[in-house]
């Protein structure tokens, strides 16, 4: 989908439940579309935008991913280290994506599959259970560190 009819469906849906769309939430809102990585911190998004716009206060990016979160317009994720990450909510997906998360580096992978979809079916059919989201995370370490430390690649699950 086009950049630009993002940024339109984002404007209506804040409007829609009558919150301004102010300046400096379409500049945060940008910094999703403009960026390469797809999973944002408030200190990512304010590195992004302060140079261009210094009137933009961490508070305010802080404050604007809450109400984004409220909104169902981006999601809040956990990876684990700390720090939350945000990525756009995309209701057009017919399933949702899953996280690979390297221990190692902290570098995280996107990756679509659907066995999740037949779990969700599954839990349906057997308990009556009406799955509306989930996610799901795999922790473990990536080719690179792997590469890097090849005891790593030896590890075995603890589950």
């Amino acid at each position: 989908m086009k950049k630009s009819t993002v940024m339109n469906t984002l404007k209506k849906r804040i409007r829609e439940h009558k919150y301004k769309f102010t300046t400096q939430r379409q500049i945060i809102l940008q910094a999703f579309l403009s960026s390469k990585e797809n999973h944002l911190s408030a200190e990512d998004i304010y590195e992004m935008v302060r140079g261009e716009n210094p009137d933009i206060g961490l508070a305010t990016v802080y404050r604007s991913l809450e109400l984004f979160t409220s909104l169902d317009l981006v999601k809040k994720l956990d990876f684990g280290d700390g720090r939350s990450r945000y990525e756009l909510n995309d209701h057009n997906l017919s399933h949702s994506h899953h996280h690979l998360i390297c221990l190692g580096c902290g570098r995280v992978i996107e990756f679509t599959s659907d066995f999740a979809e037949e779990i969700r079916s599954r839990i349906k059919k057997k308990n009556g259970f009406n799955i509306v989201d989930y996610q799901l995370k795999f922790y473990g370490y990536c080719k690179d560190c792997q590469k890097q430390h090849p005891e790593y690649s030896e590890k075995e699950p603890q589950i």
